[in-house]
């Protein structure tokens, strides 16, 4: 290339990597006659690649399939994997309490206006879907009613009847009208956790309510053998603004219910606590604790165990 007359450089060749692609039509892009191609890959190619596919496939498949074999072998329809130390939930049951309403604005409050039948029948149905399933159970075989003197194999489940919770029944409209609200106790289920009872009078904690501790020494050697429940108003102000209160069937969860191992139709014993006269128009906090000697106590409001908290307010 030479430079005459002090003219521009001509072009003699053009690069090649500067050659225009050839545009390729839709037609041509699903099916290259040329070369024998559809969509980029000969049939061959997509055969290959079919191929792989399938046996990377089936090889995911085989061990998706073995994985899930293994599981299922290690799984009990009836028996946990894990139990006590080693499950999740681990040997300390919790204490909770019903009605519980689905507000979660409301918290652990139940607050009621007694001159207002609407309020406390919110409350009276929360209590009657609660404890719906307890009340289908009438007449059902696999429950036998049972008692401190009976015996019973550990597959038999006991009745709990809700005739026995005094006047905390729906007739009565669990004492939501009248301004003598009952809530309902209850200890959460954990597969084959029995109990160690405090049932010698003269071996009892020292924190131990005195009211529980004389109730203790006045029921019969046999009758002790519950997980025994106290309630009390957490602060001083709420003991005096609590009032007097009533446990039905009794202040314990008898022994029979337990241990709890999948029965079929089992369900978890009850306590209704009835509050016969807390003070109006102020917030009364109640703790209630469940006492046994496997029981661990802790009265953190971040790391609560063994109790439980709701407030009462009756407008």
């Amino acid at each position: 290339m030479s430079k005459k007359n002090g003219s521009s450089p001509a072009l003699t060749e053009m690069p090649t990597w500067y050659a225009p692609k050839e545009k390729i039509s839709f037609g041509k892009m699903i099916y290259d006659k040329k070369n024998g191609t559809y969509f980029g890959r000969t049939p061959k190619s997509w055969g290959q690649l079919m191929l792989f596919y399938i046996i990377f496939y089936i090889i995911l498949a085989g061990l998706f399939a073995t994985c899930m074999q293994g599981l299922f072998s290690a799984l009990n329809d009836k028996t946990p994997l894990r139990q006590l130390k080693d499950s999740l939930i681990g040997t300390n049951p919790g204490l909770g309490f019903r009605p519980l309403s689905e507000e979660t604005e409301r918290g652990s409050v139940i607050q009621f206006d007694t001159k207002k039948p609407d309020e406390g029948q919110y409350w009276v149905s929360l209590l009657d879907d609660f404890l719906d399933s307890y009340s289908n159970r009438n007449g059902d075989k696999q429950s036998k009613i049972c008692g401190f003197n009976s015996t019973h194999n550990s597959q038999q489940v006991c009745f709990v009847d809700i005739d026995s919770f005094g006047p905390c029944t729906k007739q009565n409209s669990y004492g939501y009208k009248n301004g003598r609200p009952c809530v309902f106790l209850k200890l959460n289920k954990i597969f084959g956790w029995e109990p160690q009872y405090y049932d010698d009078p003269q071996h009892l904690p020292d924190n131990m309510p005195i009211d529980l501790q004389e109730h203790i020494g006045n029921v019969s050697q046999l009758e002790r053998q519950q997980i025994w429940v106290s309630c009390h108003g957490q602060h001083s102000n709420d003991k005096e603004k609590m009032g007097a209160i009533n446990y039905y069937p009794s202040r314990g969860f008898a022994a029979y219910y337990y241990p709890f191992l999948n029965q079929p139709g089992y369900l978890s014993p009850l306590i209704a606590v009835q509050f016969e006269k807390p003070k109006v128009n102020e917030m009364v906090t109640v703790e209630c604790r469940a006492w046994a000697k496997n029981i661990i106590y802790s009265g953190s409001n971040r790391d609560r165990m063994g109790s439980v908290v709701f407030q009462l307010y009756i407008d």
